[in-house]
């Protein structure tokens, strides 16, 4: 199995690190990875034709969240052979976010970082562009997708997701920006501070401030295999960016309470006004049905609303690592 990963590696033969200063990287790039052997190769392919042109010191750290099919063999192959290549794996599957935070972590970069999913949806040829925005002084360049070749339920959830965090969250997220970004070093210190369990890392750039631009282009449609995110990660994301950054839902609650205490004494006018005036009365059955429904809605929808953040809080204060490393290679070393 080791053999077969050997592909991987530069095909000039000889690696050239003699840009990089004292071995450190002026830029890295950061990639979660989960199980994607089949997108792997194309990857690190393009990814070392970049680090041989470039004129600056590049590094690509690649965290393994748990695969399981041959990406973890590849990648600790891969680390082992070119020194560039700064490979995490992490204990089981923690999910992306944690993922790219473990490998925020670690990542070396002077400059900053180039973050970037595995799937080449987003493609790392753009760091020459971003990196020039950074250089004008911005700490954070993020990616605007303007168009996306996904399915159109796809397309059509994330327009209306976008849309709906930017009108009720308390900080000014851009619309149509995902995780793919350059990000200085400043900001990057900043974030690995932060202890937040339930991460949603556009939101928690964008909070940090500082200097931000973006930048627009096409996300392409993924090279081999299926999306990782599932419909069920994708709602979690969602839900850490609406009750991580707004207060919206709970206070959705109090005016859904005022609005239903408002609806109740209409409708109790209402009822009194047939009794005294038309002589007529609403039966008891159905008016009953009808107020049991409106309150059981309302405070179980509360409940709900209640029990997400405090689900927050739980976790949070159980003070856990979010991440646990089970190897890390570096500069072709086994650290752990």
């Amino acid at each position: 199995m080791a053999e077969d990963c050997l592909f991987l590696t530069s095909k000039k033969g000889n690696i050239d690190i003699r840009r990089m200063t004292n071995g450190i990287p002026q830029v890295s790039f950061v990639i979660p990875v989960y199980n994607e052997e089949s997108n792997l190769p194309t990857l690190v392919e393009r990814l070392i034709k970049i680090m041989d042109q470039s004129p600056i010191s590049l590094e690509a750290v690649l965290i393994d969240d748990g695969s399981r099919d041959n990406s973890r063999a590849m990648l600790k192959q891969l680390a082992l052979v070119d020194p560039r290549f700064h490979v995490v794996l992490l204990s089981r599957n923690h999910g992306h976010q944690l993922a790219l935070t473990a490998g925020l972590s670690v990542a070396r970069g002077t400059e900053g970082v180039f973050v970037l999913d595995g799937d080449l949806q987003d493609p790392p040829e753009l760091l020459e562009e971003f990196y020039a925005k950074h250089l004008e002084g911005y700490e954070v360049v993020y990616a605007i997708r303007e168009k996306r070749k996904e399915p159109w339920y796809k397309r059509m959830a994330y327009f209306i997701f976008y849309r709906i965090l930017k009108k009720i969250a308390n900080v000014d997220i851009p619309l149509d920006s995902g995780d793919f970004s350059f990000i200085g070093r400043k900001v990057v210190n900043i974030l690995n501070q932060m202890p937040e369990e339930s991460r949603f890392i556009r939101g928690m750039r964008t909070w940090i401030g500082f200097k931000q631009i973006g930048i627009s282009y096409n996300r392409q449609e993924r090279a081999f295999g299926d999306s990782k995110y599932t419909f069920s990660k994708l709602v979690q994301l969602a839900l850490n960016g609406i009750f991580n950054f707004s207060e919206f839902p709970i206070k959705f609650v109090s005016s859904a309470g005022f609005l239903a205490i408002a609806s109740s004494l209409l409708y109790f006018f209402y009822v009194v006004i047939k009794k005294l005036f038309i002589g007529q009365v609403i039966e008891g059955f159905t008016s009953l049905l009808f107020v049991i429904i409106l309150f059981g809605g309302i405070q179980l929808l509360a409940i709900g609303i209640l029990g997400e953040y405090i689900l927050r809080i739980f976790f949070q204060s159980k003070n856990r690592p979010n991440y646990i490393i089970d190897q890390e290679i570096c500069e072709g070393k086994l650290l752990k």
